[in-house]
């Protein structure tokens, strides 16, 4: 166990590590390309969202395309069409996301295990056909043209830098929200679920409604995530909805490391950087080489990549039992 004396100093190493991520993200888009990562910064709010379900609440969920681009319509279609400012459109995603969350929640969680999992999918298959057929989504050929517009009246967002800091402050929210959330008491409760489901009932804990509540908080962030990918693209398409998205984001997770509050999002990092690298130059083969560097980690870094790191330090970290999403 921790000594008293060490948990300030650790501490301070912890503040000073998200203090240094912080300068990094702000010096960013003067060393890289800002579309790339913003494109990174999307997926891993999105892969960090879906870790809050997975990793902390124990339920797997293969709808959460369904959040993400739905969403991005959404945005998309209000920023097109109606002329919203940027912010107002990202929140309204998020919010349409939550709603459809609770929805999907509320059916999802009467199962439990693979059962669960399977009705997260089929619902999502629901919105991938309303999204294909709906007149306003242009179909096979999603909203083009998708307007950045002018945040609060001031900042214009057709500048990528400006996209950028944009971007990146959403995505600095949406993880100081989840790093609240799994410390605090309610994220204790979620952990306890998770564990030992029975035991938490037996502890007169309300279990369906805390699994009911993270279903919408994740569902709110991946849907946040998706409206901002539409914005930072312009482009709101059936690829941000199709089953394809949930797969990668499960994808994400699992390679950086479930139930680790970074791990989600060096996954995504990497995703992203091997498909913008690999894309041009081995075609379609791009999925077959990532499914094999996954197999790799895998068999390499059970934990993945941030978990075995944590584990080699020998800090603790929050691993659902196999096969998770409830008994």
């Amino acid at each position: 166990m921790t000594s008293p004396s060490s948990r300030p100093a650790a501490a301070r190493l912890q503040a000073l590590g998200w203090l240094l991520l912080l300068a990094t993200g702000l010096v960013a888009p003067f060393l890289a390309y800002p579309t790339f990562l913003m494109k990174v910064l999307c997926f891993a709010l999105f892969a960090s969202a879906f870790n809050l379900l997975l990793g902390y609440a124990g339920l797997l969920s293969f709808g959460h395309a369904a959040f993400f681009g739905g969403a991005a319509y959404i945005c998309a279609v209000l920023s097109k069409d109606f002329g919203l400012d940027p912010a107002l459109a990202v929140l309204a995603g998020g919010g349409f996301a939550a709603l459809l969350g609770l929805g999907m929640g509320a059916l999802a969680i009467r199962r439990s295990g693979i059962y669960m999992t399977m009705i997260t999918l089929a619902l999502a298959q629901l919105v991938f056909f309303f999204a294909v057929k709906l007149p306003f989504t242009g179909g096979e050929d999603g909203l083009q043209g998708v307007p950045r517009g002018q945040l609060f009246g001031l900042i214009d967002l057709a500048d990528n830098q400006a996209m950028y800091y944009f971007v990146f402050a959403v995505v600095v929210a949406g993880f100081w929200l989840i790093h609240r959330t799994i410390h605090s008491p309610y994220g204790q409760v979620l952990k306890a679920i998770r564990e030992n489901e029975p035991r938490a009932i037996s502890l007169g804990y309300d279990v369906a409604r805390y699994k009911l509540l993270a279903f919408v908080l994740s569902a709110a962030l991946s849907g946040v995530a998706g409206s901002l990918k539409a914005l930072v693209f312009q482009l709101a398409s059936l690829t941000d909805v199709h089953w394809h998205m949930s797969g990668e984001v499960v994808l994400m997770t699992l390679l950086g490391g479930l139930g680790t509050l970074l791990g989600p999002a060096v996954g995504a990092l990497t995703i992203v950087s091997l498909q913008n690298e690999l894309a041009d130059k081995v075609g379609p083969w791009v999925t077959v080489i990532m499914g094999a560097i996954f197999v790799v980690c895998v068999m390499a870094f059970r934990r993945g990549l941030v978990g075995e790191l944590l584990a080699r330090l020998g800090k603790p970290r929050a691993t659902p039992p196999a096969g998770g999403g409830g008994h």
